[in-house]
């Protein structure tokens, strides 16, 4: 299967997820889907922008929500300036093999001016490899 790409743009912040299940790492039997997630922040402004923090709301399809918020990504609060790129590799678990996350990453400008990019829902699907006919 093809690699999915999810993109948002908002007041020139372009982020960029792709998901993928990771297989090797889930144990479905007793309720546990691991997820990884790819994500590319862009720039496309004029002006140097500043990741302070972000919010994202994890839905998993056995209903349970969950909100994660905080300071920067990984651990960094990255600048970018005009034209420059920021991409970190995180992870999710889900009970259920079907979920999705969405959430916003707060930024500053250099003229302290505040404003929220969009991070766009994502699918988050436990694709089964298929056992090989013997």
């Amino acid at each position: 299967m093809a690699p999915r790409f999810f993109y948002q743009n908002t007041d020139g912040i372009r982020v960029t997820v792709r998901p993928r299940y990771i297989a090797e790492q889930s144990i479905p039997e007793q309720g546990q889907y691991v997820f990884s997630y790819r994500v590319r922040i862009e720039n496309t402004t004029q002006q140097t922008v500043q990741l302070k923090s972000r919010r994202w709301r994890i839905h998993d399809s056995i209903g349970e929500d969950t909100v994660v918020a905080g300071d920067g990504v990984v651990g960094e609060q990255p600048m970018l300036v005009p034209g420059a790129v920021h991409e970190y590799q995180s992870f999710c678990v889900l009970k259920s093999p079907v979920g999705h996350m969405q959430g916003v990453y707060r930024f500053v400008r250099a003229d302290a001016s505040r404003f929220e990019a969009a991070i766009p829902r994502f699918d988050l699907t436990a694709d089964e490899p298929l056992e090989a006919e013997g």
